[in-house]
């Protein structure tokens, strides 16, 4: 196979522009520097802040011309708003007119939808804040319920989350996952799993099995292709379901895959379920800590105990030389975790196989458990542990507010 160039992949960037830029990426100077390892391609875009979420489909479209040249195995693309990329200011990156908002339109539930359980879901709490609900039980069986979350998407939440619940069931510990991610369910495809699950009595559903884990997704629920267009008393109650009308058993730790963000689903979902604590997934660079931040102040507001930090994409080894690369920054993370004295659970590197295996549903905890990105993720799953252990013994219980 030819190699492929930083020319050529620059000479392809030029091709793509912003809703409202006045040049293309590379002219404007918000590429970084483009590093290639066997093919693959790596790099990031330097972009305001406060326009990530806006410009992700700007950072969707770079990564997807990249794939499609011809000799490129991959690429990685990220968003920050690091400096030595190119300007951040808004003089670089236009911002468009404001819009008028607009009145939502409601919209029927689709076909197929998962009927409402008969358990209400609270609803979600106003900012002038009221008080908080009466202390409720756990879930049946479970130990611990812990969250994996992020302040945005595409920090490799979701894969972080399956490889700490392997991770944990490796240690020898009895774990489920919950995919809580309504709008973008993951489980399915990361462990490989389709159909349906079995009714075990009335309601009640038998989670699905993969790789020793018991499972439950919305991803089982509703078909692959049905638009969720669901609001948020909608979204509570399937959750709800999931959590409440779910045979899991007797577990260890169960493990919730959050919605990316702090919304209204990610707070209430923090409200109502009796969690133990959280984990915060970020990646290295300013704009991807400053949502982490968000996630972290959410968590605190409603008084769950923040068991760390991980730093997703940390720093990349070349395969061909085992020369070190921080393409996307390094070290923000931990420096993040000092700041504000919450406990730093490790760095994952920026290694292709760790996307190629949870792509084919075969987590690099399972299908190269001696390798070193698996031993990560079993040290952050052994801090974990140990983080929910010191809890318990300070008396730090987390507060059982779960749905009514």
């Amino acid at each position: 196979m030819a190699g492929v160039t930083k020319e050529q992949v620059l000479d392809q960037l030029k091709t793509v522009t912003g809703p409202d830029f006045n040049s293309n990426i590379v002219d404007l100077g918000l590429v970084s520097d483009i590093f290639i390892a066997d093919n693959k391609v790596f790099f990031s875009i330097t972009v305001p802040a406060a326009r990530a979420q806006e410009l992700e489909p700007l950072r969707s479209a770079a990564e997807r011309v990249v794939k499609n040249m011809p000799d490129v195995a991959g690429a990685i693309v990220a968003l920050t708003a690091e400096k030595k990329g190119g300007p951040t200011s808004d003089d670089a990156v236009p911002r468009p007119a404001p819009v008028a908002p607009q009145r939502p339109v409601q919209r029927p539930a689709p076909a197929g939808a998962v009927p409402p359980p008969r358990v209400a879901a609270q609803a979600a709490p106003h900012q002038h804040g009221h008080a908080a609900a009466p202390v409720k039980s756990g879930v049946p069986g479970v130990g611990a319920i812990i969250a994996v979350a992020s302040g945005k998407g595409g920090v490799g939440k979701s894969t972080t989350a399956v490889n700490l619940a392997l991770g944990l069931q490796a240690n020898g510990h009895r774990v489920g996952i919950l995919d809580a991610d309504i709008y973008g369910p993951s489980m399915p495809r990361l462990l490989h799993l389709s159909g349906k699950p079995e009714v075990v009595s009335g309601r009640v559903l038998k989670p699905m099995e993969g790789y020793g884990l018991k499972v439950m997704s919305i991803g089982f629920l509703v078909d692959e292709e049905t638009p969720m267009i669901w609001r948020g008393p909608m979204v509570m109650s399937a959750l709800t379901q999931m959590l409440r009308e779910v045979q899991w058993g007797d577990l260890d730790v169960l493990v919730v895959d959050m919605p990316p963000g702090t919304g209204d689903a990610q707070l209430t979902m923090a409200q109502q379920v009796p969690l133990a604590g959280a984990v915060i997934v970020s990646t290295p660079q300013d704009l991807a800590l400053i949502d982490a931040r968000k996630g972290l102040n959410m968590f605190k507001k409603v008084d769950v105990p923040l068991l760390g930090i991980v730093e997703n994409m940390s720093y990349f080894i070349a395969p061909d030389t085992g020369n070190r690369y921080d393409i996307f920054g390094h070290g923000g993370a931990r420096a993040e975790a000092e700041r504000l004295g919450v406990p730093f659970l490790g760095e994952v590197p920026l290694v292709m196989e760790i996307r190629e295996m949870s792509d084919a549903g075969t987590p690099v905890v399972i299908s190269n458990p001696e390798g070193a990105q698996a031993k990560v993720y079993r040290e952050i799953a052994t801090k974990v542990w140990d983080q929910l252990q010191t809890a318990k013994t300070k008396g730090k219980a987390a507060p059982a507010i779960v749905f009514e």
